[in-house]
């Protein structure tokens, strides 16, 4: 760990209460600085410039103050990403309230039991959510709104019923003079005031409540304009693409980019690779923050195809004009995401081998970096000038990071970390934080890396998912799937242990099957024979001794995770 982390851990305390400013004083300056500017817009649909942020911000303070929320009590908001889910956010933390965000492909039922365990007495809910939740499985709601126009969908108060009626005239009362920048005066928070309940996705069942405090947010977004914003235009455009719900996708395409000043687009539609692809050619972002499978899509279906005909592979042979091609394929992969951004930002989930070899071998401005929700999520990152193949980046400076190991370079162990980004906590539940969080202060992640000389970290694994093989070696089964994905015919797979034996569960890429015309029986030698040509890869102890079919893909979680407890 390099001295100047080790100083900063010491120093903590001391820098989160007297050097962390408002949170909300970021919101409050990029409003005001950025007053006539394009804020946020809803992919070909409507457009908010800053200033109408603001007016619904304070229109929506109104409508809290007239339901008697006070200061510290939570509101949840449940849709598909939108300008009007962000401004509900951003009213809630300005307001002095804690948000509570629902991914929006949660169930009725968890999202009930989220709205209940978090005691959230308003609700924010989008098109796509209203029709599928209960509000007489929420008691203790005074009221929810919906989404697209902030009509009341159901109301237990008198006072806020008024409120929504009267909202217009509540307003120019307030503000006699019209609205101005001079008349933005919000809740100024403090860096360990509690700000959000984040509800883990999580893949072993019910979600834990992550508290954050406004500490957190200011880590994430200090660092990302310190180190990512610096070399982005002034007003750029970002494409958010990610659920808002989710930690990685509410600070890298949220909160940074807002909070700087840039022209946000939501896709507010189901981000198919083909609406994907769309968006990045007409909003041509400054930077891109995906998951793999979004990366990996793209690159197989829109890049591969075009690139790997026989001349194109002769040519790379050749040296004189190898460069020249690699030059050309870069410039056709960077087409395919708009062709302006930065640098594309991968996390959530390892990035393939194959696909991160291909992107670095072309000198493509790829990076990984590495979060949970329990750290807002950043905890590493690099440039991708800086970046390692196989890493996820450096420990933060406002992060210390540790690997668990009595040889860290070598040997993996758990990464543990702390700093300004950690949570606080689990909401109602001091048994899991006492799990998570030990007598010193350090999160378990509960993933396995090792640690370079220089900081970089390479992960090998969650510590759950870790087999043990028939002699007693560790058997880590995102190694085998990486591989075993790369492999012709297969779409994604899993790995899991029958008795001692190791079998990977396949779902094949049906659009191949389909165009190749292959049989069932056909369709089943060629995974026996990806079956064999894997084995020769790997040790004795994990080699695949069966394979399973599937003909549905896996379910995920909405970072595009597989499920895995629902296939042990």
């Amino acid at each position: 760990m390099c001295r100047k982390r080790v100083t900063f851990a010491q120093n903590f305390e001391n820098c989160a209460m007297n050097d962390i400013p408002s949170f909300n004083s970021y919101i409050e300056n990029t409003i005001k600085d950025n007053w006539l500017l394009d804020a946020l817009t809803d992919y070909k649909s409507t457009t908010l410039q800053y200033h109408d942020v603001a007016r619904k911000i304070e229109k929506l303070h109104i409508m809290m103050e007239a339901a008697g929320i006070q200061k510290g009590d939570r509101i949840a908001v449940c849709g598909r990403n939108s300008a009007h889910w962000s401004v509900a956010f951003l009213a809630t933390l300005t307001y002095g309230a804690v948000i509570v965000p629902i991914l929006h492909e949660f169930n009725a039922e968890q999202i009930h039991n989220i709205v209940n365990h978090s005691e959230s007495r308003l609700l924010f809910v989008g098109d796509y959510v209203a029709p599928t939740i209960d509000a007489a499985e929420m008691p203790q709601l005074e009221g929810i709104f919906n989404l697209p126009d902030f009509s009341l969908h159901t109301s237990r108060n008198e006072q806020l019923t008024d409120a929504r009626e009267r909202l217009n005239e509540l307003f120019g009362h307030k503000f006699p003079n019209a609205y101005r920048q001079k008349d933005i005066h919000w809740h100024q928070d403090t860096p360990e005031e509690l700000c959000m309940i984040n509800y883990t996705s999580g893949t072993t069942g019910f979600s834990k409540g992550v508290m954050l405090p406004y500490r957190a947010l200011w880590g994430n977004v200090d660092f990302c304009q310190k180190y990512l914003g610096s070399h982005m235009p002034k007003f750029s455009n970002t494409l958010s693409i990610l659920p808002m719900a989710h930690m990685y996708g509410m600070t890298i395409e949220f909160l940074f980019p807002f909070c700087s000043g840039y022209h946000l687009h939501f896709l507010t539609r189901l981000p198919s690779p083909a609406i994907i692809a769309e968006a990045f050619k007409e909003v041509k972002p400054d930077v891109v923050v995906a998951v793999p499978l979004i990366i990996e899509k793209i690159i197989r279906k829109r890049v591969f195809p075009k690139i790997q005909s026989n001349v194109i592979k002769i040519l790379l042979q050749m040296p004189v004009v190898s460069k020249k091609v690699k030059e050309r394929i870069c410039r056709e992969v960077y087409a395919a995401f708009g062709g302006k951004a930065y640098e594309i930002i991968v996390g959530g989930a390892p990035l393939n081998q194959e696909i991160e070899q291909f992107l670095k071998g072309i000198d493509f401005p790829i990076t990984v970096g590495y979060g949970t929700t329990e750290c807002a999520p950043l905890i590493s990152y690099s440039d991708y000038h800086d970046f390692e193949p196989g890493s996820c980046g450096v420990p933060l400076p406002s992060m210390e990071v540790k690997i668990d190991s009595n040889d860290p370079q070598n040997v993996e162990g758990e990464i543990i970390t702390r700093g300004v980004n950690m949570m606080t906590g689990y909401y109602k539940n001091e048994e899991a934080t006492r799990q998570a969080i030990d007598k010193d202060g350090w999160y378990h992640t509960g993933d396995l890396a090792t640690m370079s000389a220089d900081g970089h970290i390479f992960i090998r694994g969650r510590l759950k998912n870790m087999l043990l093989g028939a002699n007693g070696q560790n058997v880590y089964p995102e190694e085998i799937e990486d591989k075993l994905n790369s492999m012709p015919l297969i779409s994604e797979s899993l790995i899991v242990q029958r008795g001692d034996k190791l079998v990977a569960l396949i779902h094949p890429d049906v659009e191949e099957v389909k165009e190749m015309d292959l049989s069932q029986e056909e369709l089943e030698s060629a995974m026996e024979q990806n079956r064999q040509q894997l084995n020769e890869q790997l040790p004795v102890y994990s080699k695949l001794q069966a394979f399973e079919l599937l003909e549905e893909e896996f379910q995920k979680t909405p970072k595009k995770s597989i499920k895995r407890y629902l296939y042990k």
